[in-house]
């Protein structure tokens, strides 16, 4: 941000007696400044510190905000330099017509994926586990339990199998930076499509508190059974987003039809 440029947040308020979350009141405050500013797209915001002063407000609360940004195009991080005002809007919700990984959708949208590893274990498939992969009860299964950050802030919590035979030596990855898609083709596993399904649900109290969202929050959970170009299972997968944090937009179209009279 150069000298002439910057950001004016003496009088932000922000009030922890409203109803609204401090985060949502943070982004709004925000956009406000940043429209009032009429800051050129490339200009840098003040280092994260300041902005928490500014605001009264925590740096994890901060990150909620600046991500919320992010998403609809207002923002674009920069890792390891701060944040930027966007250039020419962008649509971040829009998901590609491809099969991605975390990591891969992340990239795509100019953020940085990480994760806090839950588990990391092999033991035996359960009756219905194995129905799902196509596999005999009691076959090792490789059980991966993440939450999944953006730029530091919890998206998700995912908990991911795979057949133990397709990734004979998973401590040798670091799953807190590696993709577990990257891992399966460096095996030799060509991932080719994922059956999905999204349903709503509340978050539990062990979900709530790893996404840091209050017990009963909405939640989408996505449930994927990924197969590789064989057709044959190679990873299931139940992904529970945090309801605010996350948005699928989609397109159907609607077919011609010749009806008979």
């Amino acid at each position: 941000m150069t000298a002439n440029q910057q950001l004016s947040l003496g009088d932000a308020g922000i009030r922890v007696d409203y109803p609204e979350p401090l985060w949502v009141q943070a982004t709004d405050a925000l956009r406000e400044q940043l429209a009032s500013e009429g800051l050129r797209p490339g200009s840098r915001l003040p280092p994260e510190r300041e902005l928490c002063q500014n605001l009264g407000i925590s740096r994890v609360t901060l990150r909620k905000a600046l991500q919320a940004l992010v998403e609809d195009g207002v923002l674009t991080p920069s890792h390891g330099r701060g944040w930027y005002v966007a250039g020419a809007a962008e649509d971040r919700n829009e998901w590609p017509n491809s099969l991605e990984s975390f990591s891969e959708t992340a990239d795509r949208m100019g953020l940085v994926a990480s994760s806090r590893v839950l588990r990391s274990e092999v033991t035996a498939a359960t009756i219905d586990e194995a129905e799902q992969l196509a596999i005999a009860p009691g076959t090792p299964l490789f059980r991966l339990g993440r939450v999944r950050m953006l730029n530091e802030v919890a998206i998700a919590v995912d908990l991911s199998l795979v057949p133990a035979s397709l990734l004979p030596d998973p401590a040798r990855h670091d799953f807190r930076i590696h993709s577990l898609y990257q891992a399966l083709a460096e095996a030799g596993h060509q991932l080719a499509n994922a059956e999905t399904t999204i349903e709503a649900r509340e978050a539990s109290a062990e979900i709530a508190e790893q996404l840091d969202v209050a017990p009963g929050s909405p939640t989408l959970v996505m449930h994927q059974l990924v197969s590789g170009r064989t057709e044959r299972p190679v990873l299931a997968s139940t992904i529970q987003y945090a309801g605010d944090r996350y948005r699928l937009r989609t397109y159907f179209a609607r077919h011609n039809r010749t009806e008979l009279l």
